[in-house]
């Protein structure tokens, strides 16, 4: 079957090799690494304020033009990262990306203007690519009957990380400044260099090391493989929505409660959103001994698409709540389930390929999503909350008529 590679078993694992410690090394140093980014992040509209910028709208753009700037060059630089990681490893390239972010966080420390902020974040998409080069870490360090939970695992560290930047981002801020901010952010990238140097190793002398095959052959090879254009379909998706709240979220806030209250509320919305989506990351591996992929997913967009038509027919922070833990809890188990699917297609020269290409999804999606809700909201901001209800049954109609269970997928034959 195409994309699910037999033959003789990988090599054995190099002498001290343990698997826990990858997976807690990948994911300490991915959730560190996200902490980090979202410390300043946050802040960023200030900083530019404090850069000499004090038009509102050229505020909004500079900041809009930043935080856009990495993922869109990430979404392209992935896939030929990934490329580099099955041939030489993923150790040295993950050391690479975040080194790069220690570097880049320092100096965007020393700036005087916001062009060069701009630049420093489109260099650094050159360079980025941790995540999934992290995830893919994590995924080969384990056997196949083990890959949702390390995914799993890894991707819990990336939601808590951005719930607890902000956080403590805000608490140093009034300390060190915002300019200090940032130069605690690259310590943050130096402890991940650090956890991965001390505690990551190899798991294998991997056959791609010896592939030839450039990154046209291999992206044709997975376009090919029956199911992982459906997995990278499901991710565009579920992050698309995923990420259609944050620029809305605050103005929706404050048409219900007091002015003096709409940070407050609004951060506690956004946690809430962060932690029960770390929950579904948690639960999918448990799910999926259960169900087939093809279930979770079709089940992830409905119940996320449920929380929403809540919220549209009953305006209120409670329903709110209910509806970004609905859909949290509910994204966390489609993703997991998802690159689980993707991760069990990929063949053996194209591991690190394809978890790059998985995340080039989730990059278009993070980087698209902000502009499509704005653009489509307007006045009435409960119109992103229906394109998501549409567009989440359009995935679920879309996963339970093209995804099938094969040999390879973890789960149960869907009959």
């Amino acid at each position: 079957m195409p994309g699910v590679v037999d033959g003789p078993p990988p090599p054995a694992a190099p002498p001290g090799f343990n698997s826990r410690h990858n997976v807690l090394a990948a994911a300490g140093a991915n959730g560190i690494g996200f902490a980090g980014f979202t410390l300043v992040m946050p802040f960023l509209p200030l900083y530019i304020r404090e850069l000499g910028v004090s038009d509102v709208g050229d505020i909004a753009l500079w900041t809009g033009l930043t935080l856009g700037a990495t993922p869109a060059v990430t979404a392209i630089s992935a896939p030929l990262w990934g490329r580099v990681g099955d041939r030489y490893g993923s150790k040295v390239l993950v050391l690479r990306s975040l080194g790069a972010f220690v570097v880049t966080k320092a100096a965007m420390g020393l700036v005087t203007a916001p062009w060069q902020l701009f630049a420093l974040r489109a260099l650094l998409g050159v360079f980025a690519g941790y995540g999934a080069l992290t995830v893919s870490m994590a995924a080969e360090s384990v056997p196949r009957d083990r890959m949702a939970q390390a995914i799993g695992t890894v991707q819990v560290a990336q939601r808590l990380g951005p719930a607890v930047g902000p956080v403590v981002g805000g608490a140093l801020a009034p300390l060190v400044g915002l300019r200090g901010t940032f130069f605690v952010a690259a310590a943050c990238y130096l402890t991940s260099v650090l956890l991965i140097l001390a505690f990551y190793k190899e798991p294998r002398t991997r056959q791609a090391r010896a592939a030839s095959r450039g990154l046209v052959e291999v992206v044709r090879e997975l376009a090919a493989t029956p199911g992982f254009w459906i997995v990278f379909v499901t991710i565009l998706g579920l992050q698309l929505v995923d990420r259609s709240f944050g620029p809305i979220l605050p103005l929706y806030v404050e048409r219900l409660v007091p002015a003096g209250q709409v940070a407050f509320v609004s951060g506690v919305l956004f946690s809430v959103a962060a932690v029960f989506a770390a929950l579904g990351h948690r639960v999918a591996a448990g799910l999926m001994a259960r169900a087939s992929a093809r279930t979770l997913i079709t089940s992830a967009a409905l119940v996320t698409a449920a929380g929403l038509l809540l919220l549209v027919l009953v305006p209120s922070i409670a329903a709110f709540a209910v509806a970004l833990a609905c859909a949290g809890v509910a994204i966390g188990v489609g993703m997991t389930a998802a690159f689980t699917t993707g991760g069990a297609l990929l063949p053996a020269d194209a591991h690190a390929t394809g978890f790059g290409l998985m995340m080039t999804a989730s990059l278009i999606g993070l980087a698209a999503s902000p502009i499509i809700a704005g653009l489509i909201s307007g006045p009435e901001l409960a119109v992103v909350f229906e394109a998501d209800i549409a567009l989440l049954v359009l995935l679920a109609i879309t996963v339970r008529m093209s995804m099938t269970a094969r040999r390879g997928e973890p789960g149960p034959p869907v009959h």
